[in-house]
């Protein structure tokens, strides 16, 4: 069938899957609670899905066509899926190497409670500067980071809402990441012009997000130094801890600076991990394994092999330890998948009949002002975010969308491509079925819902880019601009 017997949907209609996505995802906590995201999410959004396909029969599309629209949804989250897998891979043979237990264990030694949650902040987001990666940190950095949490007895909702903090300010300000090449590009100006306009947002929202845990940190209760001896001795007696095993850190780390893709970069980081194990948790790996008629060199490589598909338990003298240690391997990951999956679908689905571009119109034709306009294109990535379920659609149609608006009220480029960044990047890990925020939930291992009040970077920045957009801080015409400068 000819794009000729489409019809348009209308703002009503278009919101109809959206509502009936709401009511479902609502019931979906009241009957499971902590339990939603382990299948009734990925149902509520399956059936949402339905609904808006049936509409789009309705508007003239074929099946052929939603289903095309479908693959192609899912494609897009291709990367992202691989990316998850070898996360878990990754986590399973650093805690079964001692990599993991390390960098807890020189953590505790380093890091006092009344600074962990700002200092967490600081440390990832430097080294997602570096990497250019906010899922390479947190993957890495911050799964050692809520590992101390742990430990001390501090709130991991916080830790996590920290961990994010920092690890989206450094992506959104480093040259490497994708989406900060992204935005510009979609906005049409260049990425050093778009890296110097997010300052004015981002520099002020980290502030006060690091007054925030630091204050937090000041009423923080931690265990006491007898705990934390019990803790440092069950992990001395499970691992081997020596500085020798930061170095699968420093590799990934390394190589992603050198612009490796991520996942490579950090599949050679499971390998490393788990090559590591081999040669100095032998007594661990042969405990993990169990009894086995293989020759030890065969068992080692069993429990190498057995680490990066399935979770690594721990057995050491500390239940808290071992409920902590226990996780990994790429099965970790499959839930997140499947609810990844059915949102891409959800988005695909809606995408594909028109009715994203719908409520999107809509809310552009309500912008009347700048500030009006800026808050329309926040608005609409975070909606993006809600339910296209992935952080790269919510900068590329608002983007698409926004971009000849903002030309024709003569609006630099660059205001649109920090907006962009403010909502669409900032927002996604917010939200727990999109891409960023089931990877953030699984890596860390800290429901999405219990670290979204504490990440403060990200719930400040858009707040902040609309107070500019009605006030006109920092916001550039481009009568007013010479060149390219911020």
């Amino acid at each position: 069938m000819s794009s000729s017997n489409h019809t348009q949907p209308n703002l009503w209609e278009s919101l109809v899957p959206v509502l009936f996505l709401i009511v479902m995802l609502a019931a979906s906590v009241v009957f499971f609670k902590d339990n939603s995201s382990y299948g009734p999410n990925q149902i509520a959004l399956i059936l949402s899905a339905a609904v808006a396909a049936l509409l789009g029969l309705r508007h003239g599309y074929t099946w052929k066509e939603i289903e095309e629209g479908i693959v192609h949804g899912i494609s897009l989250s291709t990367g992202a899926l691989l990316i998850l897998l070898v996360v878990g891979s990754l986590i399973g043979t650093w805690i079964l190497a001692g990599v993991v237990p390390t960098m807890i264990y020189y953590g505790l030694l380093i890091l006092h409670p009344t600074i962990f949650y700002a200092a967490s902040c600081v440390i990832c987001a430097l080294v997602a500067v570096s990497t250019g990666s906010s899922w390479t940190t947190a993957s890495t950095v911050g799964i050692a980071l809520v590992g101390i949490a742990t430990a001390l007895d501090m709130n991991v909702g916080i830790a996590a809402g920290a961990i994010i903090s920092g690890s989206y300010f450094g992506d959104k300000l480093s040259p490497l990441s994708d989406t900060t090449n992204l935005a510009p590009a979609m906005a049409g100006t260049d990425l050093f012009t778009h890296i110097r306009h997010m300052l004015w947002t981002t520099v002020p929202s980290l502030g006060i997000a690091l007054i925030a845990f630091t204050l937090i940190g000041f009423f923080s209760e931690a265990r006491g130094e007898a705990d934390l001896h019990a803790f440092t001795q069950a992990l001395n007696e499970g691992f081997v801890i020596g500085p020798h095993l930061l170095i699968p850190p420093c590799v990934v780390l390394f190589l992603v600076i050198k612009k490796m893709p991520a996942f490579p970069a950090l599949l050679i980081g499971a390998l490393t991990g788990g090559i590591f194990a081999v040669i100095f948790q032998q007594n661990s790996v042969l405990a993990y394994v169990g009894e086995s008629d293989l020759p030890k060199f065969f068992i080692l490589m069993k429990g190498f092999w057995t680490a990066m598909f399935t979770s690594y338990q721990a057995s050491t003298s500390n239940e808290a330890l071992n409920e902590l240690l226990s996780r990994g391997g790429m099965d970790s990951m499959l839930n997140t998948v499947w609810l990844i999956l059915s949102a891409m679908t959800f988005g695909a689905v809606m995408e594909t009949t028109k009715m994203l571009e719908r409520i999107a119109s809509s809310i552009l034709s309500m912008a009347h002002s700048t500030g009006s306009l800026i808050l329309a294109t926040l608005t609409t990535s975070i909606g993006m975010n809600i339910i296209a379920s992935d952080q790269y659609i919510a900068i590329v149609i608002p983007g698409r969308m926004f971009r000849a608006e903002f030309e024709h009220r003569k609006l630099h480029p660059k205001n649109l491509s920090r907006c962009l960044e403010d909502a669409g990047t900032l927002t996604s890990p917010l939200v727990p079925w999109n891409t960023c925020g089931a990877f953030m939930a699984t890596s860390l291992g800290v429901p999405t819902l219990a670290y979204l009040p504490y990440c403060f970077f990200n719930l400040m920045n858009p707040v902040i880019s609309a107070i500019y957009g009605f006030t006109g801080f920092s916001i550039e015409k481009l009568e007013d601009s010479d060149g390219d400068k911020a």
